[in-house]
Formats: structure tokens, C-alpha cells, sequence
């Protein structure tokens, strides 16, 4: 009977072993470069939340990574910029979730449309940073990609805005000839300021004429690389009026001398 518990008591000892083993191999170990490349992160948002990072502007917040870090200007410019970025991707990304799972989010066939989109405008923004005179700096490079984020996030919040105004839609009275209906509402950071059809007009006008101006300055072959990825990216795509000017004031931006007043400074 001995024999027996201490057999017994043997194999249990040995199936614990066995568990213990499994778990070490399942669970991984905290590594030090993983740690470290995450106080890298927290390093550079400067102690601070995301949120908070996201209620300053880009340009403010490279600034004050600046004036905090005493880096040099360059590397100073990326690294804030990468920060930021990284904080726009998180808040792209949980409304991108949230309207996901409530059923208000873009269509298969939407998302697709803007994926090829932003590949496009992808295509379009390496060109423009080499073929501009002279070649963009390293500022103007980090300011470019939160511009493509940026795109990314107004397309989710076009979609937010929308699922906002259907419930009330329903319930408000039609409008009368002396009170027309509200344009669907576009994203305040890259959308003109309110105005007047005429002005409106009278806005791309001015951007299409200042795009044009730039693409002439430039070499017959660069002219003619980046009028044909230009449109690719206008040509192609469902896009309003809001997001078309925003798409030409940041190709007038990309290529523009950095030095100088830009005719359309980073909307963000």
C-alpha cells in the first residue's frame, strides 16, 4: 500500500514538473530590450499622455520636444514627429474599433478605396519630397508623414460625424428654401474655414493655380513624373470637394521651399 501512495505521490510530482515547464515555454519572459525600447517610447512623448500630446498641435509639440530636449533640430524634428504620429495611429486606430463595432464604420469596398488612395498619395509624397527645389529637408519629411495620418484619421471621422447626425436627421423637419441643408460635415484641421459656393470656388482656384505654378518651375521630366502621380491620386478616387482641396494644399505644401511662408502652412 506504501508503494502504491508513494508511486502516486511520484507521478504527481512529476505532472506538476510538466506544468511548470509548459507555463515557462507559453508565457514569455520580460526581455531588456523590450523594456527599454518602451521607456524609449514614454521618453519621447515626454512624460505625457497621448491625449495630452494630441491637444497641441504638431508644430507646438515639436517645439516644445525641442526646447524640453535640447536635441539637435533635425533629429529633434523626427523623433517629435514619430511621437506624435504614433499617438494619431492609437486615436485612428480606437476609432476605427468603435466604429467598427457599432456597425457605422466604411464599407469593404470603401476601405479599399481609400487604401488605394493612400497608396497613391504614398507614390506621390516620395516623389514630390526628392523632386521639389530644392529637395525637402528633414522637418519637412516628419511633417509629411502626420500629414498622411492625418488623411487617414478625417476618412474615420467623416464616418463618425455621419453615424452622429442620422439618428437627428430622422427626427428634424425638412428644411425650407430660405434655410437650406447643412454640407455634410468635414474635418475642421484639413477643411477650408466656413464660407460662400463662390469662395469655395474661388479656393481651389487658387490652390490648382498655385500646384500649377510649382509643377512649372520644374524640369520637364519631374513635371511630367509628378502631374501623372498627382492623378493617380485625384483621378481615381472618391473624394469631396473638401478632401480634393486638401489633397492640393498638401501637394503645394510638399512642394514649396522650406525656407520661406508657405502659401499653405501644415494644417495640424
Amino acid at each position: 500500500m506504501n508503494r502504491h501512495r508513494d508511486e502516486a505521490m511520484s507521478a504527481n510530482r512529476s505532472q506538476k514538473h510538466r506544468f511548470v515547464i509548459l507555463f515557462l515555454l507559453i508565457v514569455p519572459c520580460p526581455v531588456e530590450g523590450q523594456t527599454e525600447a518602451s521607456r524609449k517610447v514614454d521618453a519621447d512623448r515626454l512624460g505625457m499622455t497621448c491625449a495630452q500630446v494630441l491637444k497641441m498641435s504638431a508644430t507646438e509639440w515639436i517645439a516644445h520636444f525641442g526646447e524640453t530636449t535640447k536635441a539637435d533640430r533635425s533629429s529633434s524634428a523626427v523623433r517629435a514627429a514619430d511621437a506624435y504620429g504614433r499617438c494619431y495611429q492609437v486615436r485612428t486606430d480606437d476609432l476605427a474599433r468603435a466604429l467598427a463595432r457599432n456597425g457605422k464604420g466604411p464599407s469593404k469596398a470603401a476601405r479599399a478605396d481609400f487604401d488605394a488612395f493612400e497608396a497613391a498619395l504614398k507614390d506621390f509624397t516620395a516623389k514630390a519630397l526628392v523632386d521639389a527645389e530644392p529637395p525637402a529637408n528633414v522637418e519637412k519629411r516628419a511633417l509629411a508623414t502626420l500629414y498622411e495620418e492625418q488623411f487617414r484619421y478625417e476618412f474615420y471621422q467623416n464616418y463618425q460625424a455621419k453615424s452622429v447626425k442620422a439618428p437627428n436627421a430622422a427626427k428634424a423637419p425638412q428644411p425650407t428654401p430660405s434655410a437650406p441643408p447643412a454640407k455634410n460635415a468635414t474635418p475642421a484641421s484639413l477643411s477650408p474655414p466656413p464660407a460662400s459656393p463662390e469662395s469655395d470656388a474661388d479656393e481651389m482656384t487658387r490652390a490648382k493655380n498655385r500646384f500649377g505654378e510649382l509643377l512649372g518651375a520644374l524640369p520637364d521630366d519631374k513635371l511630367h513624373e509628378l502631374h501623372g502621380a498627382f492623378g493617380e491620386v485625384l483621378g481615381l478616387h472618391t473624394l469631396d470637394e473638401a478632401m480634393r482641396l486638401a489633397v492640393y494644399r498638401y501637394a503645394i505644401f510638399l512642394l514649396e521651399p522650406s525656407a520661406g511662408d508657405s502659401f499653405y502652412p501644415p494644417p495640424f
